[in-house]
């Protein structure tokens, strides 16, 4: 049986944008829903801390970060196993854009809370994570792949 094929997106880098999606969303996923308060003042990590210039700690909310980023890993992670199904792959790229194309703004419109290396980090990170999701949902389909 063919399975259908995203077109322009080989299958190497759809697992490739997938698995680094998967990994970001358990990273950030598993360290805010489980210990929210140290996710809070040490994020992303590797002595960066981006998120107490935000605003006060809010425990409901770390952990709904946590709570969305593990779904995105869900979903992620679903989409690697059946790797040739575009509609997955699709809305799975349709969720990521969703979600961090406003996040994205945000950063944008707030950057002046970081100093330059952080301002160049976020926009790089964020902006990445948009063009992984975007690429996943923008590619057209094929018939044949396998």
């Amino acid at each position: 049986m063919r399975v259908p094929r995203l077109s322009g997106v080989s299958v190497r880098a759809r697992r490739l944008i997938l698995s680094l999606l998967a990994l970001g969303a358990g990273y950030v996923g598993f360290w805010a829903q489980f210990a929210p308060s140290d996710w809070y003042a040490q994020f992303p990590g590797f002595g960066l801390h981006w998120l107490p210039v935000l605003g006060p700690y809010n425990q409901h909310l770390s952990r709904d970060v946590g709570g969305l980023y593990l779904a995105l890993l869900v979903l992620s992670a679903g989409a690697l196993w059946r790797i040739g199904d575009p509609f997955l792959t699709r809305l799975t790229g349709a969720a990521w854009t969703a979600f961090n194309l406003p996040h994205l703004i945000f950063h944008l419109a707030h950057l002046d809370m970081y100093n330059t290396r952080d301002q160049i980090l976020n926009v790089a990170a964020l902006g990445g994570v948009l063009l992984a999701g975007a690429a996943l949902l923008l590619a057209p389909y094929r018939s044949a792949d396998r």
